[in-house]
């Protein structure tokens, strides 16, 4: 009892004197404080910011729908490569003879829907029009599925309007709001490119994702827009929905299958097509952050090593500063255990201290992402934690020859130093 007594008393004396030397040279310690806080801000930072964009897909990727996936000619994300993208652009198109096809023959999906879509500005109603490009997207009956919305009023395609190729739309509420600020859109025509389309629904509005709004598009029949606005570089996405998340897989290999059958892939050939899923995306999204991850690492050991120089050296002069004390505190009784307790717990504090005020940034600092995204905020106790426990490290690690120095002065010695 008495032994931890003396430990818990040695190490208040020993918190309080480091504090003190830490007032008395306040420039000198901000400095150092300086170097940990910018390593850890940098790790702290990037990491919360990864945190809030995985956050932020992880919310938002139910835009492809609930055990959907898409086949089609180009991958989600291309990645720059020797020849790669130039193989993909290689591949056949998407027909809509082959999504009729494959409509046909699979038995597994709940839907087997197409899409497709481009930007396009000339969009007019009487003397209003757009002042910035919009989605024009081309699809089925499946509409709504296929954009994971509502109808917040008028009706949805039905297969006549696809089969007989009429010149309706529905609309997103972006749409509604620059074109029909003041009256009802349903029934009124607008005009594309000087043709008129009758308005038959609007969409519930859905807000942003990843930054973009998602009411800002003009969808029509698929029939209609490959009439008029595809051209030989069109490929069509093919969507299908399984019936419940068991039966995904299978729905999948079912429609590869007879992809490759319709496409007349060989046996032993790789697919001419790409499939998008949120699993797919999410992995790729991985990857990406994945080296964006190392490589603040990285910056950030550089960082925190050079601040634990700075500790090291600033914890040197100050033993050599501070000789005649350590030699007065030997001659009144302290022990080598109790020098050196002092002067590692003095680098401890300034690495500690420095680490807490890098998280606090870089968490803030990180978090910028979720204000811009209007996602909520992020705070990664895990990387937190590990910045805290890497500033321990360092202090120790930095601090320990510049205490063990100190507690190995000889006390006449020192007491003699001028």
């Amino acid at each position: 009892m008495a032994k931890f007594s003396h430990i818990k008393s040695t190490v208040r004396e020993s918190f309080r004197m480091a504090i003190e030397a830490i007032r008395q040279n306040k420039l000198r310690s901000i400095l150092t404080l300086l170097g940990i806080s910018i390593g850890v801000f940098s790790v702290i930072g990037v990491m919360t910011a990864i945190r809030t964009l995985e956050s932020s897909v992880n919310s938002q990727l139910d835009i492809l729908g609930t055990n959907t996936f898409t086949i089609q000619k180009y991958p989600a994300i291309q990645v720059r490569g020797p020849g790669g993208n130039r193989k993909i652009r290689q591949r056949k198109n998407i027909s809509f003879d082959q999504f009729e096809s494959i409509k046909r023959r699979a038995n597994l999906p709940l839907r087997v829907s197409v899409v497709d879509g481009t930007s396009e500005r000339n969009i007019r109603y009487k003397d209003k029009s757009l002042k910035r490009s919009t989605e024009l997207s081309g699809a089925d009956e499946w509409v709504l599925r296929s954009f994971s919305t509502y109808l917040s009023d008028g009706r949805n395609f039905t297969p006549d309007d696809i089969r007989f190729g009429r010149n309706v739309t529905i609309l997103g509420p972006d749409i509604v709001d620059i074109l029909f600020p003041f009256e009802d859109p349903i029934g009124k025509a607008i005009k594309i490119r000087g043709i008129d389309y009758t308005v038959i629904g609007v969409t519930e509005r859905k807000g942003q994702a990843f930054g973009q709004s998602q009411d800002n598009f003009v969808v029509i029949p698929i029939s209609v827009y490959i009439q008029r606005f595809s051209n030989r570089w069109t490929s069509l996405g093919i969507v299908f929905e399984a019936e419940s998340a068991e039966l995904y897989d299978k729905t999948m290999d079912e429609a590869i299958g007879l992809m490759r059958v319709i496409r007349k892939v060989p046996v032993g050939e790789e697919n001419d097509f790409s499939i998008i899923s949120n699993e797919e995306l999410m992995e790729t999204f991985a990857g990406f952050t994945g080296g964006i991850k190392l490589f603040a690492g990285s910056v950030s050991v550089i960082a925190l090593l050079v601040a634990g120089i700075g500790i090291m050296n600033i914890m040197l002069v100050s033993v050599t500063e501070r000789i005649k004390e350590i030699g007065i505190r030997k001659a009144i009784g302290a022990t080598k255990r109790d020098i050196l307790t002092q002067f590692l717990m003095e680098a401890i504090f300034l690495s500690q201290f420095g680490g807490v005020v890098g998280v606090i940034l870089g968490i803030a600092g990180g978090n910028l992402i979720a204000l811009l995204l209007n996602v909520p905020a992020v705070v990664p106790m895990d990387w937190a934690f590990y910045g805290m426990a890497v500033c321990s490290f360092i202090g120790i690690g930095f601090g320990i020859y510049p205490a063990y120095r100190a507690a190995n002065l000889d006390p006449i010695e020192s007491l003699r130093f001028e």
